[in-house]
């Protein structure tokens, strides 16, 4: 067996370092491998012999009747790099490492390397399981499930694992890959798109490696046709990476791997109970087509935290068709509350089958892409066992609904693990405890329906030789750049070192000027800028002061955009180590680190991602006129965002490219400053 294949369903398992100590992994392990004896023959190795679980132990590979074609090594880190070296002479296929802390990882690596075809999972991992093949080499126990989960963390693994469990969501594999010295994590997630037990897969990592190869495999689990969800670290300030631009110390690595997400069609979600609450919601009762949700409650109370929470989460909670409204008020008590959300006021306590009514109604109108049940259903037959049979019936309609309708039917229940609620699951209803969860699950699994918003080819702009250097690191380079790719700037001159007076060379511009210290990279700062100089006297003097002060170099005069109405935005690039080159835009000026406004995409973007990104931002209203004012050129701002994600994508000497700000009109946007910077220190 070649490839990932010894780790999925291996004919023979050898366990080195078996043990019959509880406490001990190798017992974990050998335990685990025996469950699958009846499909494959397995093997234990102890050096002292004797026998581990009731079975004889061999004292090394080498007395094994057979060479086996997965090999797990619970052993002592000094001992693992002699254990790798004879099973890779004996051309072991599949190597499973569980070993933390082992001294030379760059080694056990070269070792594995020079054999012919032997791959190794891990070291420092938890093992390895998958419920069809009967195969468990791995820490604790699972029950089978359509959920795979593969993790850079074992524990966090585990805890994803457990989360869907609490769910009763099984596991259809567990990968924990560890250092990923061999076999990584896309490779795993590859092998998974024929995987026919998984419908859901659950994704952490703390890095991403070859970002590229990695969307790949993604985008080739969604196509078949199977939901990814994201898990990863870097949200916090002190993850945040440091950069001479404004835009490296805003952005997160988050930001970059949700835009990873977006471009490939999976969601990043924030803790493991999300994770899990959001695989409930797919595996039981599929995707939803959208943020649209219909809230119905027995409290008017809970209906109300309900629509909050809703609204916070960013999902629709619009009121209800006059129709929908006349329906529900003729079946309702008169103080019922028939818009949405949606009170019972009681009448469900009266007739459980107003529960499923209500349900109906709501899924059937076509204005929710999934209603939410929020209250006591669920506790009567616990609290009152005579109404158990009317209430099971009721949890039964729901599911019915749910798959007439084709609309999501999720239940908050204020109970837990009762017999309705089982009966929910069974159903296909996702259940959850907490209010929150049910929505956020909601929420998430809607992000999933969106069109992947994917990276556009990689062409250079127009115009622009790839092949030229940026010109030198000031402003006037940075100009001279991103003018020949079209990015429109004020008419300018450049004063060299040592001009004592800008007057006879400003003649063929209009007044008034701004006057730029051309060299600074943060020139409001070190008041390396003066604005609003009105005649060419006063430039000289602003001129003679700055050289005064800073020195005697470059200078920028630019003509001074006077238009009305601008909104000035930031728009930039940058190279991520994992996923390449990114795009950003959002509230520009000197304001833009103060309250970060920003959106990210994948780099190069088309122009209807860079509308999409515009349309996220805060201050998106006053691109499309604002109290009266007339709407800016938002097309021509769209082919600026384009313009410089595709540059930065052509020139791999360029680590970021900054516009801040790009002053947008109706008649069209200017962009005022520039920052470039090379990805490696220049010289010279």
């Amino acid at each position: 067996m070649s490839g990932l294949g010894v780790f999925r369903d291996p004919r023979s398992v050898a366990v080195v370092g078996a043990s019959d100590r509880p406490g001990k992994w190798g017992h974990w392990l050998a335990r685990g491998a025996l469950t699958g004896r009846r499909r494959r023959r397995v093997h234990l190795v102890n050096a002292r012999g004797g026998e581990v679980l009731g079975r004889p132990c061999h004292r090394d590979l080498d007395a094994l009747p057979e060479v086996p074609e997965l090999v797990a090594f619970a052993v002592p880190a000094a001992a693992l790099a002699d254990g790798v070296a004879r099973a890779t002479g004996l051309g072991v296929p599949g190597l499973l490492a569980i070993t933390a802390g082992v001294p030379d990882e760059a080694g056990l690596a070269a070792t594995v390397a020079a054999g012919p075809s032997t791959r190794l999972l891990g070291p420092n991992c938890l093992g390895v399981y998958d419920a069809a093949a009967e195969l468990c080499l791995a820490w604790g126990s699972f029950t089978p499930g359509g959920l795979a989960v593969v993790s850079q963390s074992g524990q966090l693994g585990l805890e994803i694992a457990g989360a869907a469990a609490s769910a009763r969501i099984g596991v259809s594999r567990f990968v924990s890959v560890g250092s990923q010295l061999d076999v990584t994590a896309a490779e795993v997630l590859d092998d998974l798109a024929d995987h026919a037990a998984t419908r859901v897969v659950a994704l952490y990592l703390e890095s991403f490696g070859d970002g590229e190869r990695l969307l790949g495999t993604l985008d080739r689990l969604r196509r078949a046709g199977k939901h990814v969800l994201v898990l990863t670290v870097g949200a916090s300030g002190a993850a945040r990476r440091t950069a001479l631009s404004h835009t490296g110390s805003m952005t997160s690595g988050v930001d970059v791997v949700d835009a990873a997400c977006r471009a490939v069609g999976a969601v990043r979600v924030d803790t493991p109970a999300q994770l899990a609450d959001t695989a409930q919601l797919l595996m039981r009762s599929g995707p939803v087509r959208g943020p649209r949700v219909a809230i119905v409650a027995d409290s008017g109370g809970q209906a109300a935290v309900a629509a909050d929470t809703a609204a916070r989460l960013g999902l629709d909670v619009a009121p209800f068709p006059p129709a929908l409204r006349h329906h529900l008020a003729r079946r309702l008590p008169p103080q019922a509350a028939v818009t949405n959300p949606v009170d019972l006021a009681g009448a469900g306590e009266q007739d459980l089958t107003t529960y499923a009514s209500a349900v109906t109604a709501a899924a059937a109108a076509g204005v929710a892409d999934a209603v939410v049940l929020s209250g006591y259903f669920g506790s009567y037959g616990r609290d009152i066992p005579a109404q158990q049979p009317a209430e099971s019936a009721a949890a039964r309609e729901l599911g019915a609904v749910a798959a007439e309708h084709r609309v999501p039917v999720v239940v908050h229940s204020m109970a837990e693990d009762t017999d309705t609620v089982g009966e929910l699951r069974d159903a296909g209803v996702p259940t959850y405890r907490d209010v929150e969860g049910a929505l956020r699950a909601v929420a998430t699994a809607g992000r999933l329906a969106e069109e992947p918003l994917r990276r556009a080819p990689r062409t250079e702009p127009a115009g622009v030789d790839v092949t030229a250097g940026a010109g030198g690191r000031g402003y006037g380079a940075a100009r001279e750049l991103l003018r020949a790719a079209g990015v429109a700037f004020p008419r300018a001159v450049v004063l060299a070192p040592g001009v004592t007076d800008p007057r006879p060379l400003v003649a063929g511009l209009t007044a008034p000027f701004v006057l730029k210290a051309d060299w600074l990279e943060h020139k409001t700062e070190q008041q390396g800028v003066v604005l609003g100089l009105r005649t060419a006297d006063e430039l000289a003097a602003a001129h003679a002061d700055m050289v005064e002060r800073l020195g005697p170099h470059r200078f920028v005069v630019e003509e001074m955009d006077r238009r009305p109405g601008v909104v000035e935005l930031l728009v930039a690039a940058r190279r991520d180590p994992s996923f390449g080159p990114v795009v950003v835009v959002g509230a520009g000026g000197v304001r833009a680190e103060l309250d970060p406004d920003l959106a990210l995409e994948l780099a190069p973007c088309t122009a209807a991602t860079a509308r999409a990104m515009l349309r996220r931002l805060r201050v998106a209203p006053l691109l499309d006129g604002w109290r009266g004012a007339p709407p800016l050129d938002v097309t021509a701002l769209a082919e600026v965002i384009v313009t410089v994600s595709r540059l930065l994508a052509a020139r791999p000497e360029l680590a970021e490219i900054e516009l801040n700000p790009v002053r947008v009109a109706a008649t069209g946007a200017l962009a005022v400053d520039a920052l470039i910077v090379p990805s490696s220190p220049r010289t010279g």
